[in-house]
């Protein structure tokens, strides 16, 4: 994978924060037992020596991420988070037509490692995502989801819950897409293998609100990246 310039993702900088558009495939923060690879905060320490992460996405995940540039401002943010003040706002593909007008889903998720959870009433953690949907295809559904809480997994598991999970996510039972399921008429070469449209699950951070340390509120949109963008056009095309 091509190692994208810091500088290239910034979509918001002051003297204190930096907003920028994550790609996906690149931890938030560094991993345990993977010295070699990169990661956001490595990259932006690079850039900016006293960098820190305010809070994680997905590594498959991409868009809008929060990085401070010195200890007061990374205090201030990760106070906004504690108190629920951070707005998020995610864009996700579903399988299936669902209709969610404002749907409220509190299922409280249960942290069980090896990087899965699991809902669980008894020991799980309070978690509350809200679900609207956006654009209807065929086979699938474009929707909007605010998580209030910032559980690991969150609206993956909570959309799952819904028999609505995020195509290409195969930990919670998402199926990825296929032009040849959606293209009537498609057909391959005799030897080729298809590969999906996005080669990783339909999830994309598209906005962050929040307070600067000024206290004046900002609210930055991240662009659909290209695989995201690509889904959405063919499904215009093919499964509306």
């Amino acid at each position: 994978m091509k190692i994208p310039k810091f500088a290239d993702l910034i979509l918001f900088e002051d003297d204190d924060l930096i907003v920028i558009n994550k790609p996906a495939f690149i931890s938030s923060l560094d991993e345990r037992g993977e010295g070699g690879e990169i990661s956001i905060l490595r990259l932006a320490k690079q850039y900016s020596e006293d960098a820190q992460v305010c809070h994680r996405l997905d590594k498959e995940t991409s868009g809008a991420l929060i990085i401070a540039k010195n200890p007061e401002a990374y205090r201030a943010v990760s106070m906004q988070f504690e108190k629920r003040q951070v707005n998020k706002v995610y864009h996700a593909v579903i399988d299936g037509t669902h209709v969610f007008d404002n749907l409220f889903v509190d299922l409280p998720i249960l942290n069980v490692g090896k990087g899965t959870v699991t809902i669980s009433r008894q020991e799980g953690k309070r978690a509350e995502t809200w679900f609207q949907s956006l654009k209807y295809f065929k086979h699938y559904t474009l929707v909007e989801c605010r998580p209030v809480t910032g559980r690991m997994h969150q609206i993956r598991i909570h959309l799952a819950t819904q028999r609505a999970s995020i195509a290409g996510d195969e930990t919670y039972k998402g199926k990825p897409v296929y032009l040849s399921a959606i293209k009537r008429k498609y057909h391959l070469g005799k030897d080729q293998e298809e590969l999906p449209i996005m080669k990783r699950f339909a999830l994309h951070a598209y906005e962050v609100t929040f307070k600067k340390l000024n206290g004046e509120p900002i609210t930055i949109h991240a662009p659909y990246p290209k695989d995201f963008e690509t889904l959405l056009k063919l499904l215009e095309k093919f499964d509306s």
